[in-house]
């Protein structure tokens, strides 16, 4: 994970571009050089050119606030599993009981879903910090709470982890990044995206196939990003394997419908959740993606944008404040609103924030991307208009 150190430093500008277009933007062949033509591209943007160092920003921020306590993230992790087993037992008791005629069990079933698909969501963040190591100061510990909480949702937790980290290393980084990044002209397959990515299917197939031209196949512990990590990679497997088959098991005792009611469809949900999530967070007009040459690390996190997801801001875990929580990453969840609150106070030039409601702005950003996702080989820097 990168925290701080030579990652906060900017890399020189290298080569020039030669295109300009209304999403692209690139170095002005003029007679200037290449780094004040480098310049001249970043004064075009809404993130300003010269950042504050990482250390800088740190120190303006309340030290407590990146200290885990294992107390408190225990006391969320139990109380997310507690509220997914009574909302089950809930709609099960309800179904059964008698008290309501089918057709208003059928109209209160989408709301179930959606209910538990936002729980399962706030069970996926717990682990996620636990690959952060924002759940607690010990490796064996992250570890264990975060296999067993994305077991749960049929992701293989470290590969997910180590995949995860590369995005962080690289946000903003349209030469490195690891997902939703725009796709330059030379390495587009022209396929058609699935709108909307498909929604839940869509999480699941990235887990399979991964995005773009620099796809990871999260089921693939032999995979050049995962081999190093190979053991971990096949114990989560392992573990999302034996889940399959308690579930398979519970398919053949009490019938597949009930699976699909109770755990397939708001695992779905959940899985729509990411989705939207990890695509509007890192994608909004005027936010700009950066090629290898001008990006560094604050300046792509800075590249991140802050959403509340209103009544479910604090259900999933407030991982809508998405600037802080990439600047640093091993904040954990229940001091970014603290953190973030400071940072916005510190440092007003550099917030991102969006206020618009979420399903219309993926919509929107949506078809933005499918629109303008494939860019110039000599692209530096790409602005959704």
């Amino acid at each position: 994970m990168v925290e701080g150190g030579d990652q906060n430093a900017a890399k020189e500008p290298e080569g020039a571009a030669s295109t300009y277009d209304a999403v692209g933007l690139a170095a002005n062949p003029s007679g200037t050089s290449d780094a004040d033509e480098n310049d001249a591209l970043l004064d075009k943007l809404s993130i300003p050119r010269n950042l504050p160092s990482l250390v800088n920003i740190k120190r303006a921020l309340p030290q407590h606030v990146f200290d885990p306590h294992v107390s408190t993230s225990m006391y969320y992790a139990f109380k997310d599993f507690v509220l997914v087993a009574a909302t089950f037992l809930l709609a099960e008791w309800t179904w059964s009981s008698g008290l309501l005629p089918t057709s208003a069990l059928l109209l209160l079933l989408p709301l179930y879903w959606l209910l538990q698909g936002t729980f399962f969501t706030a069970v996926f963040v717990v682990g996620h910090d636990a690959g952060h190591s924002s759940f607690s100061h010990y490796d064996w510990l992250n570890d264990v709470v975060g296999n067993v909480f994305h077991t749960f949702l049929l992701c293989p937790y470290y590969c997910w982890k180590v995949s995860h980290r590369h995005h962080h290393k690289n946000t903003g980084n349209m030469d490195k990044d690891e997902v939703y990044y725009p796709i330059r002209k030379r390495d587009d397959s022209g396929i058609i995206t699935i709108p909307g990515f498909g929604l839940g299917m869509g999480w699941f197939a990235y887990l399979m196939v991964g995005y773009g031209p620099r796809p990871v196949n999260h089921f693939n512990p032999m995979h050049p990003m995962l081999k190093r990590h190979a053991v971990a990679c096949i114990l989560s497997l392992a573990l999302v394997a034996a889940w399959a088959a308690v579930l398979w098991q519970y398919a053949l005792t009490y019938g597949f419908l009930k699976l699909f009611v109770h755990f397939i469809a708001p695992d779905l949900v959940f899985a729509s959740y990411m989705v939207i999530i990890t695509f509007l967070h890192h994608t909004e007009e005027e936010i700009p993606w950066y090629d290898d040459s001008l990006w560094n690390y604050v300046r792509g996190q800075l590249s991140s944008v802050d959403r509340n997801y209103g009544w479910c801001h604090g259900i999933i875990h407030n991982i809508g404040t998405h600037q802080i929580h990439h600047l640093f990453s091993k904040v954990p969840h229940y001091h970014l609103e603290e953190a973030t609150a400071v940072f916005r106070n510190k440092f007003p030039l550099l917030v991102q924030t969006r206020g618009d409601r979420i399903l219309p702005a993926f919509c929107r950003m949506f078809s933005k991307y499918a629109s303008q996702k494939v860019i110039d080989d000599s692209t530096k820097v790409h602005l959704y208009k």
